[in-house]
C-alpha cells in the first residue's frame, strides 16, 4: 500500500513545465455541454489544476449515457451537471464549481475560457454570437462517430476565421453531432481541447483546426 502522505505531495509534480499552473489557476473556465465531449473535458480540467469551473447543461443522463459519456449507473435520472461535478469533488474537492442545469442564457456571466460542447450547429452559432465577445479563449469540439474535429480561437484573426465555420444547419450532417459515438472518441476529442487550452496558458500559438479520422487514420491541422 501506497502510506505517501497526500497532504504533503505535489499532484502536478509530473505536469510541471507541461501547464503552467500559475495561470490556470486564475482562469476561470465555462464549459456548455457536459455530454460525450464536455463530461471528459470537465474531469481533465479539474485533473491538470483549473481551479474554477462552470459547467451549462440542461440534460439529464440517461442509460446510453454511461457507455458513451462516462457516466455511472448511479447518475442516470440526475442532471448533467450535477453528477459532473460531483465527479471533479471527488477529484479535488477544493475545486470552485458553479453548475446551471439550463441552456446557455446570452446573459449568463462566462469565464475567460470557454468551451463550447453542444450537439448542433444552431446552438453553436447562438452561443459564438453572445458569448465570443466575453470570453479570451474559445474552443469548440465537434464529433460525429470516429471523426473529430477541433477548433480554436484566440485573437481576432482565429475568432473571424471560426465564424465561417458556422455553416447553417441545413448544411450539416443529419442527426446531433454525438448521435454516433463512443467514450473513446469523447476522450480524445476532450484532450485535444485541453491541448490547445494549455498552449494558450503557455504563449503557444494554437491550432485552428484539427481534424482527426480516427478510422481512416487521418490526422490533418490547418
Amino acid at each position: 500500500m501506497n502510506t505517501t502522505n497526500v497532504t504533503s505531495y505535489d499532484r502536478f509534480a509530473r505536469q510541471r513545465g507541461l501547464v503552467p499552473t500559475d495561470r490556470l489557476a486564475h482562469t476561470a473556465t465555462t464549459i456548455i455541454g457536459v455530454g460525450a465531449i464536455g463530461r471528459q473535458l470537465a474531469l481533465q480540467l479539474a485533473a491538470i489544476g483549473a481551479t474554477d469551473i462552470q459547467l451549462i447543461d440542461f440534460d439529464v443522463v440517461d442509460l446510453t449515457n454511461v457507455t458513451t459519456q462516462g457516466y455511472t449507473m448511479e447518475d442516470v435520472g440526475l442532471p448533467k451537471v450535477l453528477a459532473t461535478a460531483c465527479a471533479i469533488r471527488r477529484l479535488d474537492a477544493s475545486i470552485h464549481i458553479t453548475t446551471i442545469q439550463d441552456r446557455y442564457r446570452a446573459k449568463t456571466v462566462i469565464g475567460e475560457a470557454l468551451f463550447c460542447c453542444v450537439d448542433s450547429i444552431s446552438a453553436r452559432t447562438a452561443i459564438w454570437r453572445s458569448a465570443s465577445r466575453h470570453c479570451q479563449f474559445w474552443t469548440d469540439g465537434r464529433m460525429l462517430g470516429e471523426t473529430i474535429r477541433i477548433l480554436a480561437a484566440t485573437d481576432p484573426e482565429t475568432f473571424g476565421r471560426y465564424a465561417g465555420t458556422l455553416f447553417a444547419p441545413s448544411d450539416a450532417h443529419t442527426g446531433s453531432c454525438t448521435s454516433r459515438s463512443t467514450i473513446y472518441a469523447a476522450s480524445i476529442a476532450a484532450g485535444l481541447m485541453i491541448h490547445q487550452f494549455t498552449r494558450w496558458l503557455r504563449d503557444v500559438p494554437v491550432d485552428f483546426d484539427t481534424t482527426i479520422n480516427l478510422l481512416a487514420g487521418e490526422f490533418t491541422v490547418a
